[in-house]
C-alpha cells in the first residue's frame, strides 16, 4: 500500500480523520469538487445536508475508480459546506457513515479539512468534496 494513514499521539484525539498520510507512489490522482449531482446534472436530495454529503462522496468514488484508485489511496479530503455552523455536523457525518461500508471508507478518514462557505456554484449545492490519492502506478 502505498498510503500510510496515522496520529501523533501529542495530536488532538479522537478525531474522525487521521491528521497525517504519507504517500510513496508516483501516480497522484486529483478529483475536482464533487457535488450531489447524477451523470445528466440533475440536482439530487435537494436540502438535505446528509443526502448530498453521501451522493457527493459516491460521485468522488466513482472519479477515483476511473483513475484506477480508491479511498483506501487518498492522502486527503477537503468538504466544503454551505452556511455551516456546528450544528450541522450531525447532518453531514449522518452523510458520511451512511455510505462509508458502500465506498470502502477507511476509519478513521484520510486527513480532512471541513471548509465552511456562504455558498457555492449555485444555490442547491450544500456540500462539495475534493479527494487528492497517490498510486503505485
Amino acid at each position: 500500500m502505498t498510503v500510510h494513514l496515522f496520529s501523533p499521539d501529542d495530536l488532538m484525539q479522537p478525531v474522525p480523520y487521521h491528521h497525517v498520510a504519507v504517500a510513496t507512489g508516483s501516480r497522484h490522482v486529483y478529483v475536482a469538487g464533487q457535488i450531489s449531482r447524477d451523470a445528466a446534472g440533475t440536482p439530487l436530495a435537494p436540502g438535505d445536508l446528509a443526502g448530498q454529503t453521501a451522493q457527493a462522496l459516491r460521485n468522488t468514488g466513482a472519479a477515483l475508480r476511473s483513475a484506477g484508485a480508491s479511498f483506501d489511496d487518498v492522502v486527503r479530503l477537503t468538504f466544503y459546506v454551505t452556511g455551516w455552523s456546528p450544528d450541522k455536523i450531525g447532518g453531514f457525518m449522518a452523510g458520511v457513515e451512511s455510505v462509508a461500508e458502500e465506498l470502502g471508507l477507511p476509519t478513521p478518514l484520510p486527513p480532512a479539512s471541513l471548509i465552511g462557505v456562504e455558498m457555492l456554484f449555485e444555490p442547491d449545492v450544500l456540500v462539495e468534496v475534493e479527494a487528492t490519492a497517490v498510486l503505485d502506478a
